[in-house]
């Protein structure tokens, strides 16, 4: 078959459900070697009819026997449960999208890795929570790492990569989220429907009520010092509620490149899955007049403590960063859940860094002891919370 071999980790989810839109509008330039799911049994074997997916497997183990029947007589490999998942990393294609939510997506995101492959990262939390680990095996293995994320995307196509100590300091942009207005009483009063009612991009939950919090923009952070390596000193964030410029990078000499257009995700991730190349997108061209202003403001840390929280565990280094991801999504999980208010969930973030602290990290073990504990500790502080 000709095309460039492509695995998606995460098909069914929002970035994964565009990239599938991306690819059947190029017919014939990808061909699709694995495709991953945690339990939407029907979105896999439907996405896997659509792009004759050599391979799909469902993380939910109990999912085997439905997804086998859903995709009997299509030729296409059926697998299911966490190993399932982690081969279809190692599968032998030459890019991988990476877009499982949270850290399920570590095992199999460093199986692609220490392969070679190239690398096309839209979850965050595997450099948030394993980034010297991913970066060492991307070194040994030749494997190029590709931001996804329509900010690290955006710098990522203005940097100088071959002089970064050209570099100044690299801006992230915030929309500043549904709650941007809001004072801490309304905040404190928020509902799940009100976190996810973001006012420019379309996304899932989880990362919804994150950018409510601004602890995606602190993820993000840690992130991009993992994948620029910047240092904390040389990254920034600032507030642009129309989203139309993604993200800054400023020179020595006072020059600053900043990354615009429409806010939709299939621009880069088509950037990703065609570098260095470009292709066609459907995506609505910019019109600056009709938008008339863009317009730019500080982040304010104290109606956002999350993202101070991140700002700290990213100079803590070590397991802060890991801890924070796993204690967030916990946090995240138990608001979703009814079980603590929005405002809750920095203040369990904040607490379980104290208790923890930050330890050095070496290797994958490392990393998954970090979250486990971080996990339990979470869990603790949450029912000490609960309403």
């Amino acid at each position: 078959m000709s095309g460039v071999s492509l695995t998606i980790l995460g098909a069914t989810g929002s970035v994964g459900s565009q990239t599938l839109d991306l690819i059947a509008r190029h017919p014939g330039r990808w061909r699709v070697e694995a495709l991953t799911a945690n339990s939407d049994v029907d979105g896999l074997a439907a996405a896997a009819r659509a792009t004759g997916a050599r391979y799909a497997a469902i993380g939910d183990a109990r999912a085997y026997g439905a997804l086998k029947a859903a995709l009997a007589g299509t030729g296409t490999e059926v697998a299911a449960g966490a190993d399932a998942v982690r081969e279809a990393g190692a599968r032998e294609a030459e890019i991988v999208l990476t877009a499982i939510v949270g850290a399920a997506g570590l095992a199999p995101t460093l199986a692609a890795v220490a392969r070679g492959a190239r690398l096309a990262i839209a979850n965050k939390e595997t450099l948030v929570c394993a980034g010297p680990v991913v970066r060492a095996a991307a070194r040994a293995s030749g494997s190029v790492l590709l931001p996804v994320d329509s900010e690290h995307n955006a710098i990522f196509q203005v940097f100088d990569h071959a002089a970064p100590q050209r570099v100044r300091k690299v801006v992230l942009t915030a929309s500043g989220g549904p709650f941007r207005q809001w004072d801490r009483a309304a905040m404190g009063q928020a509902s799940v429907k009100d976190a996810c009612n973001h006012p420019v991009w379309s996304m899932g939950a989880k990362i919804s009520i994150d950018s409510a919090t601004l602890m995606n923009k602190g993820l993000e952070l840690i992130e991009a010092e993992q994948l620029f390596d910047v240092g904390p000193d040389r990254l920034d964030v600032i507030v642009h509620p129309q989203s139309v410029v993604h993200s800054m990078v400023e020179y020595v000499d006072g020059s600053v490149l900043a990354q615009m257009g429409t806010p939709d995700m299939r621009i880069p991730i088509a950037y990703a899955l065609a570098w260095p190349e470009r292709v066609e997108t459907p995506c609505a061209r910019l019109d600056l007049a009709a938008i008339g202003n863009l317009s730019f403001e500080a982040p304010d840390l104290e109606r956002f403590p999350a993202l101070a929280l991140a700002w700290a565990a990213l100079r803590a280094g070590g397991s802060a960063p890991c801890i924070l991801n796993a204690a967030n999504e916990v946090a995240v999980a138990a608001f979703i859940a009814g079980q603590v208010g929005f405002l809750d969930i920095a203040d369990i973030v904040a607490a379980v860094l104290d208790r923890l602290g930050s330890a050095p990290l070496e290797g994958l073990e490392a990393v998954l002891a970090a979250d486990s504990a971080a996990r339990r500790t979470t869990e603790a502080v949450v029912k000490e919370r609960a309403r």
